[in-house]
C-alpha cells in the first residue's frame, strides 16, 4: 500500500522484528523534511534518479546503485532536484520503527 506524503510517497515492502524496508519515491523538485530519528538508523540505496543527500553536516549527490548510511540521531534529508522521479530503497533498523519517531527541524509543507 502506498502512503502519500507532500513530497511523494512510500511503500512498505517488508518488515520484521527490528527492521522495515520501504521504497521511497520523491517527486521532481521536492524534498523530505530535515529530520532525525531517536530509535532507528537508515540505509538508503538509490535505484532510480539522482538524490541530493544531507547527512549531518555533509551534503552530497548519490546516483543509481549508490548508497549511504544515516545513523540513529543523525540529521538528514533526501532531495530530488531533477525532472525525473527519485526512487530509493530504505532499510530501517532499530527497536522502534513507527513514523512518530520523526523529529523535524525544517519542513517545506508546514509539518512539525
Amino acid at each position: 500500500m502506498k502512503t502519500k506524503r507532500p513530497w511523494g510517497f512510500y511503500t512498505v515492502i517488508n518488515k520484521g522484528k527490528g527492521f522495515k524496508v520501504k521504497v521511497v519515491e520523491v517527486l521532481p523538485f521536492k524534498r523530505i523534511s530535515l529530520q532525525k530519528h531517536n530509535f532507528r538508523s537508515e540505509h538508503w540505496v538509490v535505484v532510480q534518479g539522482t538524490a541530493t543527500i544531507t547527512n549531518g553536516k555533509e551534503a552530497y549527490v548519490l546516483k543509481k546503485n549508490q548508497s549511504t548510511y544515516i545513523p540513529k540521531k543523525g540529521i538528514h534529508r533526501i532531495e530530488n532536484k531533477h525532472k525525473t522521479p527519485l526512487k530509493i530503497v530504505e532499510i530501517q533498523c532499530g527497536d522502534y520503527l513507527k513514523e512518530s519517531d520523526i523529529i523535524r527541524f525544517e519542513d517545506d509543507h508546514g509539518r512539525k
